[in-house]
Parts: structure tokens; sequence; C-alpha cells
């Protein structure tokens, strides 16, 4: 948190350097290309920030929107940490698909070459629907982190990703902390941890004719 010289209160401050280092001595693009899924692709971290700042509008109550807030602002860090890591891979690429598209910048797509799109994130407005799916959404990260891991063996490359990788868990357990939260709030008790209050001032006025 960083004050400013007015002395109002900023939410975060930026520091200018990576979350966790990231120091690759041996390019491999080979490694880039599938690393760069987490940045782009399907449950790589800019849908994780997309999903989880937009989700925070319509979270009810503060714990939940403190968390939704948090996660999606490290994921940012998590963003500049990939991009690093394709970057320090890809010095002296040798020319292929991607270099025609791209040269070396840093393109947002999955490891099978597709490019980053909402389409693979959701938004329902709905609390507990959105929390199932930030919890899933970060046990999916997590095992395309030790996908990875699987498959490449420099220690250099290695190191970050398992960070990475940890902070998922982490993201895991608190948006079990932020359901917690609100399950404890709910006016109904059942299996299917359904809240009729959410939909009180939705309900349809039954005198008033329908718009046809």
């Amino acid at each position: 948190m960083a004050v400013g010289r007015s002395g109002s209160v900023s939410m975060w401050n930026y520091e200018k350097k990576l979350q966790y280092p990231v120091n690759i001595k041996k390019p491999n693009p080979a490694y880039a290309k599938i690393i760069l899924t987490q940045l782009g692709g399907p449950d790589g971290e800019m849908g994780a920030t997309t999903r989880y700042l937009n989700q925070r509008y319509t979270m009810p109550y503060a714990t939940g929107k403190a968390i939704l807030t948090d996660i999606a602002t490290e994921e940012l860090a998590h963003q500049e940490m990939i991009a690093a890591i394709v970057y320090q891979l890809t010095r002296n690429l040798t020319p292929d698909a991607y270099f025609v598209d791209h040269t070396t910048g840093i393109y947002p797509q999955s490891a099978a070459g597709m490019p980053f799109s909402t389409g693979t994130l959701q938004c329902t407005g709905d609390p507990l629907t959105d929390l199932f799916e930030d919890l899933a959404a970060e046990q999916k990260a997590r095992i395309t982190y030790e996908n990875l891991l699987r498959l490449i063996d420099d220690p250099d490359v290695r190191d970050p990703i398992k960070f990475l990788r940890e902070r998922e868990i982490v993201h895991f357990q608190r948006f079990g902390d932020a359901l917690r939260d609100l399950q404890e709030n709910l006016d109904a008790k059942n299996y299917y941890a359904y809240n009729p209050s959410f939909d009180v001032q939705r309900r349809p006025d039954p005198r008033r004719r329908p718009n046809l």
C-alpha cells in the first residue's frame, strides 16, 4: 500500500521488479512455445485476471471482493513473469511460423497456437457460481504448470514455474475462504448452495403485464 503526496491512500503499489526473479541462461524457443499457454491459453494468467477483476463487482460481501481484487492484481504480476520467461527463452530465435507473425513479441496464445479469448471464462453475476468457477480455474492452472514441469528440464526455467504453481495453490485456498464466507451468509442451507435472497429483487411483479 502506498500513500500519495496529497495524503490519499492507493490500493496497491507497483514495484518495478518481478514478483519472483527470472534469470534464464539458455534460450529454448520450444520451451517458450508451450509456456506461452500460461499467458494467453485457456487456463492462463490473462484469463484469470480478466475473470476476477470483473466478477468482484457482483460479489455481495467485502471478504469476497477483497480476495478477488488481491488475486486479480497478483495475476497481473504473473503475466509479467510469464512474459519475462518467454522473452528470455526466445533469444536467438530460429524463424518459424510464430516469428513470421510476431517476430519475438510476446503474443498471448495457447500452446496449440490459439489466440487469447474471453470465451474460456465466465462472469455470471451469481457469486456462488463465479466462486466455484474460480476454484476450478486455479486447479486447472495448477495442473497446467505441473504439465509444464513434466516437460522442462532446465532448472532456471523450472524455478519460477514452481513458484507460480505454488501461488495457484494459495489462490485456491483463498477462494475457498471466500466461498465459506459466502455460504455462511446464505439464507438457505442446502446441498446445491442456492440462495433465494439473491433473486428476490429480480422476481417479476405478478400484477404487472409482461412486455410481449
